[in-house]
């Protein structure tokens, strides 16, 4: 048995009683259990917990499906053993006498499960550090908040959803003090959970919002962002409020990112690779990095887009990027370059906030490191308006094309395996087959009378 030494405001009794134990699922979603403060301190801590296997191979709907390796009805659904990752250990002020822990997935043998989205960024981890590199991330995360609270929008299906302002508030000051009872929250509660927020804004879109996370390592900042996530839902409905991450709330509206700021350092996390400071510019080994993720972004895009609705965001002069090209603070590219010295950093435009983040920072390091050992170029900035560029390389139109874009991926099974390769195709296809089945609003609306 391990010995783990627990914070003394964990052992406060008066402060704690109950300890989230949760893991993040193929979608980003946290699932686990609650458990009492006691109990995790004598026990969880020391021999994890344990969650039916299933639960990575369910649809949103958390319904089991067919077709996956790692768990079936055919197996019997055992389960898997969560180990307590003490690091994470951090209170949730949004949520009396509560603090939370993530754990890693293991399976009966003690062996880790692979396909788990910790466990895959992780890995890519590892091999930074054999190399003698780590990283650092940086999530920017937008969302639509809503003036209901999302049990009222979901009564009406979403018809006559009041945005939380009836016009576009981009760095507005005005909008966005009415809304400072949920974002004055989310900034000061979120650094309280260790969840250090740099800012909030007004974004594009009429009640859209941003707040800007400090930038850290890569699982720390993954996650960071999906508790985030989950504190920034649970903080706007006990506001009587609802937000969406949502890559494309309405098809009239702004569609919302999590642009992802990378930068690859030495070991030790003092010298930024990127930068080469006697020449005072890019390095050569940015070039590399950067040229992997051009080579690599579209067979990899599913890991940056992993649903139906993120595909709907790539559209011209959306502020979402339609190419894969790379420019100097350029936004209408897929890659953005900003920063000089250690602060010089590659800012990821596909990724809707949507996005898984372990498997956005994982593909990001997978793409960059192969950029690294194939001494690929990035090649000159693009100049211009990138959406005009007809013979640019895009980004996949569609869910279907970008899952089979990395189904047939040599450098994608390289880099992550085939069994984790082929856990995320089947996800994606799953989720591809759903929305083929549905009959939706815009089809009754088209067809019901006029055919």
């Amino acid at each position: 048995m391990r010995h783990v030494d627990l914070p003394d405001w964990l052992m406060d009794e008066s402060r704690i009683d109950t300890v989230i134990v949760a893991f993040p699922d193929a979608y980003g979603r946290l699932l686990g259990k609650r458990l009492t403060r006691d109990y995790f301190a004598r026990a969880a801590v020391q021999s994890g917990v344990d969650s039916c296997n299933y639960l990575l191979t369910v649809d949103l709907d958390m319904e089991p499906r067919e077709g996956f390796q790692l768990a079936s009805w055919q197996q019997g659904y055992g389960d898997f053993r969560g180990e307590v990752d003490v690091r994470t250990l951090r209170p949730l002020p949004w949520q009396a006498g509560t603090a939370l822990a993530l754990c890693d997935l293991r399976h009966e043998s003690g062996g880790p499960v692979e396909e788990a989205p910790r466990r895959v960024l992780a890995r890519q981890v590892q091999e930074l550090a054999e190399r003698g590199y780590s990283a650092r991330f940086g999530s920017e995360l937008e969302f639509f908040l809503f003036d209901e609270d999302s049990r009222a929008l979901a009564a009406r299906r979403f018809a006559d959803a009041r945005q939380a302002s009836d016009y576009l508030i981009d760095y507005h000051i005005l909008q966005p003090g009415r809304d400072e009872g949920v974002l004055r929250r989310l900034r000061n509660e979120m650094s309280a959970a260790g969840i250090t927020v740099e800012c909030s804004k007004g974004e594009w879109g009429m009640g859209q919002h941003e707040v800007n996370l400090a930038y850290a390592e890569a699982v720390e900042m993954a996650d960071r962002h999906v508790i985030y996530k989950l504190g920034a839902k649970e903080i706007a409905r006990q506001e009587g409020r609802a937000v969406t991450f949502m890559a494309k709330w309405a098809a009239d509206q702004a569609g919302s990112s999590c642009h992802i700021h990378a930068s690859l350092w030495d070991a030790a996390g003092e010298g930024n690779l990127l930068w080469d400071p006697q020449a005072g510019a890019p390095s050569g080994t940015f070039r590399h990095f950067l040229g992997g993720l051009l080579r690599y972004g579209r067979e990899f895009t599913y890991l940056f887009a992993p649903t139906v609705n993120a595909y709907k965001r790539y559209l011209p002069a959306s502020w979402a990027p339609t190419k894969l090209v790379w420019a100097h603070d350029n936004r209408t590219c897929g890659f953005r370059v900003v920063g000089h010295g250690n602060a010089c950093r590659v800012e990821n435009r596909v990724p809707g906030a949507d996005t898984n983040p372990y498997l956005a920072f994982a593909a990001t390091i997978a793409a960059g490191l192969r950029g690294i050992d194939e001494d690929l170029d990035c090649g000159d900035p693009y100049r211009g308006d990138a959406y005009g560029g007809d013979d640019l390389p895009r980004v996949p139109a569609s869910l279907e094309e970008a899952i089979a874009l990395l189904d047939a991926s040599e450098a994608a099974r390289e880099a992550f395996g085939d069994e984790v390769i082929d856990f995320y195709v089947h996800t994606g296809r799953i989720e591809a087959e759903a929305f083929r089945a549905a009959v939706t609003d815009w089809e009754r609306l088209r067809y019901f009378e006029q055919l």
